[in-house]
């Protein structure tokens, strides 16, 4: 198996014109410019929806259908779980790494391109809590700040990984390619493109109702770029009060 990309897959036009009948505002982008866009929009904090070419078909949203954001960020977590995913905010993130980059990052020495394997983060990449910080207690101690990319490093500093080659999600690989170029960090936050209680999105449709439904920063779909502060119209949803809390 060479990968999991081997769902639903939607072309330009169709996502236009389907956009376009939900009254969606959008910018339309080269290629090399979408890439330069998103990675600097990941680099400045903000939460995007990525939906580009075919749907995986499993269990892990491995960025075909994924929501996305700053590893870097100790606010990250917190952010993507309460306004995006409307859930317990200390529950983690994983993150996706170019597979060239692994070892420098986390102490494992097989590649794990479905999400399923986990790995402590390397020692340099740790931070280690003080004595006062090992006495705290609940969310007071989960939210202590444990290596460089907090928003994907657990309790023990341990993450679930996927790494990412060119030559299966060529999309993907330059995303994070381009981040690094921009940070110096090889990896992003990857979550499934849904709200808890839901399926991953599918169609363009699927993903302007959860975009538009929660507090995405940008929807990146196709060649498009939407911008939330330029919706003109109101959300499709109100996913906060549709699902109670697990």
């Amino acid at each position: 198996m060479n990968g999991a990309y081997l769902g639903s897959k939607y072309n330009q036009d169709q996502i236009e014109k389907e956009l376009l009948s939900m009254g969606a505002s959008f910018e339309i982008f080269n290629y090399k410019n979408l890439i330069d866009k998103t990675a600097e929009y990941l680099s400045n904090g903000k939460a995007i929806g990525w939906f580009q070419g075919r749907m995986e078909f499993g269990p892990r949203a491995l960025g075909g259908r994924s929501i996305l954001g700053d590893p870097r960020s100790e606010k990250m977590q917190k952010t993507l779980n309460l306004k995006v995913k409307y859930r317990e905010s200390f529950r983690p993130f994983a993150p996706s790494i170019l597979h060239e980059d692994l070892s420098s990052w986390f102490d494992i020495n097989i590649e794990s391109p479905y999400m399923l394997f986990v790995a402590n983060v390397i020692k340099e990449k740790q931070i280690k809590m003080t004595e006062e910080q090992k006495n705290l207690f609940g969310i007071d101690k989960l939210n202590v700040k444990r290596s460089k990319i907090p928003a994907v490093t657990h309790v023990d500093y341990s993450a679930r990984i996927q790494t990412v080659r060119k030559d299966t999600n060529k999309h993907y690989y330059d995303l994070i390619s381009k981040f690094k170029e921009k940070t110096g960090c090889p990896l992003i936050v990857n979550t499934s493109f849904n709200v808890r209680g839901e399926p991953i999105v599918n169609s363009p449709r699927d993903a302007f109702n959860c975009f538009m439904g929660t507090e995405l920063d940008f929807l990146v779909i196709g060649n498009c770029i939407l911008d939330k502060n330029k919706q003109n119209i109101d959300p499709k949803r109100d996913y906060t009060k549709k699902f109670e809390l697990d």
